[in-house]
């Protein structure tokens, strides 16, 4: 990925501007465009309409924008900006604004905050993050407010590995992808977790720290359960092709017995990303996976939502 775009998602809240500085950060790693958009609120939009309507020419043309305003100036301080940065000021809903411009412009990723500005503060994810992530067309990196971040008070909270939750049988190539490719722009370490179920034993631990393995280590079986030596086997499977493709990624394996998403919140504490997949269209609406709305929900660190394709495999 050496030219696209990546979105920020903001509406002036401290929450969306943590997504923003995120989102330059990523700009820059991908050698990307950077567009900021946010959704005007409902008076400026009424305002337009009423003016639109009226055919007034005393009235102004345009309607005070202080985000756009704002965000302009943090940006103006930002040590170093992507090659090129736009305003964008849409109107509508916010979901369906932002999976509108996600759609046109078919980014990288569109990131965006896990609360905004009208949350309550004891959400743990806000209305509008969930229907995005949920919808979008593209993937969604949604970045939690700081004092749910593992990372925030780091030197460098963008520093650390990825993590890939991968389902080997069902987990879409795109997924995959997303997250060898988020490795390869910051030079780090792809860790990928899979889940397997086995039957509950009186010695099992299932809050025990899962062990890493590197893909080379599988060669002899080592000492592993039949049901997690399968599990690193087809996981070597899955991922041998992105690692022809990014033969300079280093690559963690890890099988783990029981809950995917409790493994991946754990992970998420010390990642700078953790990339999984969401299910595709339902019958009666759009749906997420669970794994990807505990994620989106508990998570320590931002966390990557990345569409299944349209004839589609499910995510993680």
């Amino acid at each position: 990925m050496s030219v696209g775009l990546v979105i920020a998602a903001v509406d002036g809240s401290e929450h969306s501007l943590r997504a923003l500085e995120w989102a330059r950060l990523a700009a820059l790693r991908h050698d990307a465009a950077l567009m900021v958009a946010h959704v005007l609120p409902d008076v400026s939009q009424l305002y337009a309409g009423r003016r639109s309507a009226l055919h007034d020419p005393n009235e102004p043309e345009e309607y005070p924008d202080p985000v756009g305003d704002h965000v302009r100036g943090v940006l103006e301080a930002a040590p170093e900006l992507p090659r090129e940065v736009r305003y964008e000021a849409l109107e509508g809903s916010v979901p369906e604004a932002l999976r509108a411009v996600g759609a046109e412009s078919a980014p990288l990723m569109l990131v965006m905050g896990s609360r905004g500005r009208g949350g309550f503060a004891s959400l743990l994810l806000g209305s509008s993050s969930r229907a995005v992530a949920t919808t979008a067309s593209c993937p969604v990196v949604v970045v939690p407010h700081a004092e749910r971040d593992a990372r925030a008070a780091a030197a460098d909270p963008s520093a650390g590995r990825v993590v890939l939750g991968l389902h080997a049988a069902e987990t879409p190539e795109d997924v995959l992808a997303f997250a060898f490719a988020e490795a390869a722009a910051r030079g780090t370490t792809v860790q990928v977790v899979s889940a397997y179920a086995i039957p509950p034993g009186p010695t099992m631990v299932i809050d025990s720290p899962f062990a890493v393995i590197p893909p080379e280590a599988l060669a002899d079986g080592g000492d592993a359960v039949p049901a997690e030596r399968e599990m690193l086997r087809s996981q070597t499977e899955r991922l041998a092709p992105l690692r022809a493709r990014y033969p300079d990624v280093p690559v963690e394996q890890a099988a783990v017995p029981g809950d995917a998403a409790g493994r991946l919140v754990t992970a998420s504490r010390a990642a700078a990303l953790v990339v999984v997949g969401r299910h595709h269209p339902r019958r009666r609406g759009l749906l997420m996976g669970s794994v990807a709305t505990a994620l989106l929900q508990h998570a320590h660190g931002p966390v990557a939502v990345v569409p299944t394709l349209p004839d589609g495999a499910e995510d993680a």
